[in-house]
């Protein structure tokens, strides 16, 4: 009698059955022992399965498409230092408050404490980034603790979680089919919402109703919570000048008169209510502290985790909700443009704007068409090239990210990703591929990712360029190279440099060819020196509608400089 006989499916097509119930279409990830067969069994779901280079990349992407898609995205890696190097975008996911479901083939359950093939607590390791981190009891409890794992990082705060998948459980012969039937778990339906306490919603009312200075800051929460519609209604009506953060620009079209992003310190000392929509008082806003801040601003706002309120300035008045109905309730409460907003400090805030714009533009336009570029003028080139609407911007690297976030107008919801809450250097490549994953995926797919980043952070997953052109995602990798993190060395002194044992330890090796990485991988690619060549290989990419392309542009290195970032400025405080 063969073992075979009497079987109607193994534990993969269980486990590729549950993610289907769940909705899952897109799964990013990298096979190996134990998890061939889930693999194989998603695909033959009609589960799509993108294979990546690194498990490092396939969790950012998988993020990046639960923070798009508004559901948990889905990473399979095998166990043990497969799952070691998913934890960083298990971390991604936390610190962003993005919905990810990590699941990892593990041994077999005979096998632990044994020394067994890639053996490792994996549950334990992925908990402290994680809202529910188990391996199932049983088989047939797999399915109940994938929906719960769904639940957990879509629920709440958006988070990830991780499912342990035993080989033995993976490759078990299911005969029952009565019970294979039986423990399908239904779709985790999409999260509750609520509206925030009246009597707070009544506070807010008379804060903004008396503010002079008013601010609204839309982060990327708001962009998550798809609450475009309901802030930008409430911008109409309030006549509030707005600041997005740099992943909730979009929201609220950068191109919109009331947006004072080129004036944002300027509003940010001058503000004396400021109505927080998804977004946090953490570094990026400078914590809500003098001296960025006015000292006598107040704080309200409007957040899903209760446990977010308050955070870095107690005083906050919390609206605790869904963004979408607490700032329709906040919508309501108002009778039309705040009475007491001040027009001069409205005029003043849109004088700066256009003061600084300008500043932008000229800076962009300098030197010759023949001459090297630097940030401003490369920017200035692809800015003028690109469309308006339906490019996806992705943005890495210290200085590309922190220079273009001024240069590239976002008019449309979820359609800049950058290096986020964490800082992470490394997401570009997973975030252009789970991006274009996704777009691809939706009923008009006209949606091009062009990826801008710096070449230090690119050499972070440069090999993924393999992945996208395997996969036949036509994204646009426009890799800034100045030699360098930060700053960079030319080519004779780095070579001198070299031989004296001086080089700095932020030096990259001058000119590196990146385009060659994607014309070896058969995708397009193109060397640029200035501005005339800059704009043809942009022309010619985007004519590729079915081809990874890689445009490598030189700037100048910037050479030996003392690094100082403005936003990292710290206040002198005394001590205890």
């Amino acid at each position: 009698m063969s073992q075979l006989d009497g079987v109607i499916a193994s534990g993969a097509d269980l486990i590729a059955r549950t993610l289907k119930s769940q909705g899952v279409e897109v799964i990013f990830g990298i096979v190996g022992i134990p998890v061939v067969e889930v693999a194989e069994a998603c695909v033959a779901a009609g589960i799509r399965f993108i294979a990546f280079r690194n498990e490092q990349s396939a969790a950012y992407a998988a993020s990046v498409y639960g923070y798009l898609q508004g559901r948990p995205g889905v990473c399979l890696t095998v166990g043990g230092p497969g799952v070691i190097h998913a934890l960083a975008g298990l971390f991604n996911a936390k610190i962003n408050c993005w919905p990810l479901v990590l699941l990892s083939g593990s041994c077999e359950t005979d096998q632990v404490e044994k020394g067994a093939f890639q053996e490792l607590d994996q549950v334990e390791a992925a908990r402290p980034y994680c809202k529910f981190s188990a391996r199932p009891t049983s088989l047939e409890q797999l399915p109940f603790v994938v929906e719960k794992a769904f639940r957990n990082a879509l629920y709440g705060r958006p988070g990830a979680a991780y499912v342990d998948l035993p080989a033995d459980y993976i490759q078990y012969p299911i005969r029952n089919k009565q019970v294979f039937d039986a423990v399908q778990v239904a779709r985790v339906p999409d999260a509750p919402r609520s509206m925030a306490d009246q009597a707070d919603i009544d506070k807010a009312v008379s804060l903004l109703k008396n503010a002079k200075n008013p601010l609204v800051i839309i982060g990327k929460g708001a962009a998550y919570a798809r609450a475009e519609n309901e802030i930008r209604a409430f911008i109409d009506k309030t006549q509030v000048p707005f600041l997005p953060t740099p992943m909730g620009k979009g929201v609220v079209p950068d191109n919109h008169p009331l947006c004072v992003s080129a004036a944002r310190s300027k509003v940010l000392k001058e503000a004396d209510v400021v109505l927080l929509v998804g977004s946090r008082l953490n570094w990026i806003l400078h914590y809500g502290h003098p001296p960025r801040w006015n000292k006598d601003v107040k704080f309200i706002q409007i957040d899903i985790a209760s446990e977010e309120l308050g955070n870095n300035r107690q005083d906050t008045l919390p609206l605790l909700g869904n963004i979408q109905l607490v700032v329709s309730q906040l919508s309501r409460a108002l009778d039309g443009k705040l009475p007491n907003l001040d027009s001069a400090y409205v005029s003043g805030l849109l004088e700066k704007v256009k003061q600084n714009v300008e500043k932008v533009k000229a800076a962009g336009a300098k030197g010759s068409d023949d001459a090297i570029l630097n940030y401003q003028t490369a920017f200035t080139v692809i800015k003028n090239i690109l469309p308006e609407d339906d490019i996806v911007y992705v943005s890495e690297g210290a200085n590309t990210m922190d220079i273009g976030r001024s240069y590239f107008d976002v008019n449309q919801p979820r359609h800049r990703l950058d290096a986020g809450t964490g800082a992470t250097m490394g997401v570009g490549m997973g975030y252009a591929i789970g991006a274009q994953a996704y777009y691809m995926t939706q009923e008009s797919n006209k949606k091009r990712v062009v990826s801008i980043v710096g070449d230090s952070a690119f050499g972070f997953s440069a090999m993924e360029l393999e992945t996208a052109i395997r996969s036949r995602l036509p994204l646009l990798i426009i890799v800034i190279n100045n030699n360098g993190i930060y700053h960079g060395l030319e080519d004779e002194e780095y070579q001198a440099s070299q031989k004296e044992g001086t080089l700095p330890t932020t030096a990259l090796s001058p000119e590196v060819k990146y385009e060659l990485i994607s014309q070896a991988c058969g995708g397009k690619g193109w060397l640029v020196r200035n501005r005339v060549e800059l704009a043809k290989a942009v022309e010619e990419a985007l004519a590729v509608n079915d081809q990874t392309c890689v445009i490598n542009v030189l700037i100048a290195p910037g050479g030996r400089q003392k690094l100082d970032f403005a936003w990292m400025q710290k206040t002198e405080k005394s001590r205890l």
